[in-house]
């Protein structure tokens, strides 16, 4: 039986990383996960030895990266982590769990960036070569919200884009939330009740 792929999304300050660690500690207690699945929790970008390499380069701020350049990085680096970790998870039964995926690209590259959403969409058919995620849980947080959360100084190329980038990337994830049936998760809640309610989806999608 093939495993199942779930992915975290949502801007910078929305709680992505607790929430995937929490998640990540939850489910294999959870009763959701087959006996002798495994739960893999891995990241975009990062989750290979060559997305590692990568990191430090797209969030740069003192690298120059043009648009469509991050753009197709972005894309090698999901090609090798869907081939060399995510899907051979899948087919021995384990599940994945991801903080950040193809959502994310077309989010900031191609709402946030700019490219073409037509482009963006053809790379991502490339990169995941076909596969979606079982359960896409959104973490829907304002970017004035977001903005409190976040150190007053900016860490990285996209923190320091600008809020009117942070406002197209927000807006771009409402649109893909709708168009792709993601769950959404109010985030402006606190911790633990963003937490139940992430593991209510994961009730209603995933069990047998």
């Amino acid at each position: 039986m093939p495993g199942r792929f779930l992915v975290v999304e949502g801007i910078d300050g929305s709680g992505k990383s607790s929430q995937v660690e929490r998640l990540g500690h939850w489910l294999p207690r959870s009763g959701l996960m087959p006996a002798g699945a495994r739960l893999l929790v891995t990241r975009e970008p990062g989750g290979t030895p060559l997305g590692e390499r990568l990191y430090p380069i797209l969030l740069n701020r003192q690298s120059p990266i043009h648009s469509r350049a991050e753009l197709l990085l972005f894309a090698a680096d999901r090609a090798q982590h869907v081939e060399a970790v995510i899907r051979p998870a899948l087919n021995a039964g384990h599940w994945v769990l991801s903080d950040r995926f193809s959502g994310s690209t077309a989010a900031y590259q191609g709402y946030g960036r700019g490219c073409s959403l037509e482009l963006v969409h053809r790379l991502e058919q490339v990169a995941t070569g076909g596969l979606t995620p079982d359960l896409t849980l959104w973490l829907d947080l304002s970017p004035q919200q977001a903005r409190t959360r976040k150190p007053p100084s900016p860490q990285d190329r996209f923190e320091g884009a600008g809020s009117d980038f942070t406002e197209r990337v927000a807006h771009g994830f409402r649109q893909l939330a709708r168009e792709r049936g993601w769950w959404r998760i109010p985030a402006g809640e606190p911790c633990t009740v963003v937490e139940a309610a992430v593991q209510a989806a994961c009730h209603s999608t995933l069990a047998a």
